[in-house]
C-alpha cells in the first residue's frame, strides 16, 4: 500500500509510531542509551550541528507534506508536531547547549518511565494509523 493524498496523515502518524516503540524499545533493552546520545551530541558541535539540520528538515517535511484539514484532529496534530519539530531544530541551532541541558533535565533520572511511556505511545499511535489506513481503503 502506498502513500497517497487521502493516506498522508495516517502514513506519518504510523512512523511516528514506529519511532517511538523502537526509540523506547532501545532504552528498555540498553538503559541508559538515551542519556549517553544526549551527552554525545553536547560535547560534540558537529553532532549538534547535524542533529539541529535533521531536526529542523524533518520538521519542515512533515509540515509542507502533511495535508493540513481542519476538520481532522490527526491532521492537526501532525502539522503542529511537523512545527515542534522544526522547532526543536531551530533551537538546537541556535542554543544548542542550553536546549540540550534542558532536554537531559526533562528526561532526568526517570528514563525507564519515559521508555515505557515511548513504547505504550509508539503501540497507541500505531494502532491510529493503522485504523486510519483501514478506514481509506
Amino acid at each position: 500500500m502506498m502513500a497517497n493524498a487521502d493516506t498522508i496523515t495516517a502514513w506519518i502518524t504510523f512512523f511516528f509510531g514506529l519511532y517511538a516503540f523502537a526509540a523506547g524499545l532501545g532504552e528498555l533493552r540498553q538503559p541508559g542509551f538515551w542519556a549517553d546520545m544526549l551527552s554525545d551530541v553536547k560535547r560534540s558541535r558537529a553532532l549538534q550541528f547535524l542533529t539541529g539540520m535533521i531536526t529542523l528538515v524533518l520538521g519542515a517535511t512533515i509540515f509542507l507534506v502533511n495535508p493540513f484539514n481542519p476538520t481532522d484532529w490527526l491532521s492537526i496534530l501532525i502539522t503542529v508536531l511537523g512545527v515542534w519539530i522544526f522547532l526543536e531544530g531551530v533551537l538546537i541551532f541556535a542554543f544548542g547547549d542550553w536546549f540540550l541541558n534542558f532536554a537531559g533535565k526533562m528526561m532526568g533520572s526517570g528514563l525507564r518511565i519515559w521508555a515505557i511511556l515511548s513504547l505504550v505511545l509508539g503501540i497507541l499511535i500505531i494502532f491510529v494509523a493503522l485504523w486510519r489506513l483501514q478506514v481509506a481503503t
